[in-house]
């Protein structure tokens, strides 16, 4: 077994200029090895709103082995075609029970050319967000599913609240490898190591166009921060970036050894 392992996290990506500079990067982390394993948030593939089958294909050829959402992962109605039908993707886990909703908010991966397995768990945070259940009790309900099969296990926290987040961190220090909070598309420099080992950073970014608001043309929210109207949001295709995080850990144990930022232009 290699003595440690690279897990990429990959930044929400935003609509076709986030899927373009996931097929032009992720190839090339694959092919030198910068990363074993990719995880992907996915909630805004498909026009900056949503996901489909079709736009989950693309991140996952072109290297992600799972994809998580959030929020929005409702709002296109092609979620419907491949949430609950292909593992790969997640959904958050705190929804009420007894409700019926497509899919599942965690999963177990192998490590392609390892004898291994990631665990992935996706919850979604309450602060200033649609009503849901408990992330911080449903967080706890499946760590022990997890990790009966294995130490690595992933927790992509996506919630508005910085403090939210931090908490979330705290509260499952030395329980998983690693929290990592998605939602505001801002890379944040807050990176660190907890003190029983749990990797932690608020949040990973985004993967789409940086000349504009977070994702989004600056004239799509003109209409609502001048005149305090609607506008329709259209995505940002100028000065494309990847955005995330890359975290080191040692695979016997699933203790994080390190955890990077990452940036990278994709020049489309």
């Amino acid at each position: 077994m290699s003595a440690s392992l690279r897990v990429l996290l990959v930044g929400d990506a935003m609509g076709k200029p986030g899927r373009q500079a996931l097929q032009r990067i992720l190839p090339e982390w694959r092919r030198t090895g910068r990363a074993d394993f990719i995880i992907a948030n996915g909630e805004n593939l498909a026009g900056g709103k949503g996901i489909t089958a079709d736009t989950a294909a693309e991140i996952i050829e072109a290297g992600a082995d799972v994809l998580t959402t959030g929020n929005h992962v409702w709002d296109n109605k092609g979620a419907f075609d491949v949430i609950g039908r292909d593992p790969r993707i997640l959904r958050p886990a705190n929804y009420p029970a007894g409700m019926d909703i497509p899919g599942c908010g965690h999963g177990l991966y192998a490590v392609h050319g390892m004898p291994l397995k990631i665990g992935v768990l996706n919850v979604l945070g309450r602060v200033l967000m649609p009503p849901i259940d408990c992330p911080f009790r449903a967080a706890r309900e499946a760590l022990p599913f997890l990790s009966n099969e294995t130490p690595i296990i992933f927790v992509d926290f996506h919630a508005e609240a910085t403090s939210e987040k931090i908490y979330m961190g705290w509260h499952l220090d030395g329980h998983v490898t690693c929290v990592f909070g998605t939602h505001t598309h801002v890379l944040t420099a807050d990176e660190r190591l907890l003190h029983k080992g749990t990797a932690y950073i608020t949040d990973i970014g985004m993967t789409g166009g940086y000349d504009g608001v977070i994702g989004v043309k600056i004239e799509s929210v003109t209409d609502k921060f001048l005149r305090l109207m609607p506008g329709r949001h259209e995505v940002c295709d100028r000065n494309v970036c990847m955005s995330g995080a890359l975290v080191t850990l040692d695979p016997a144990t699933g203790r994080a050894l390190a955890i990077e930022r990452v940036f990278e232009k994709a020049h489309l």
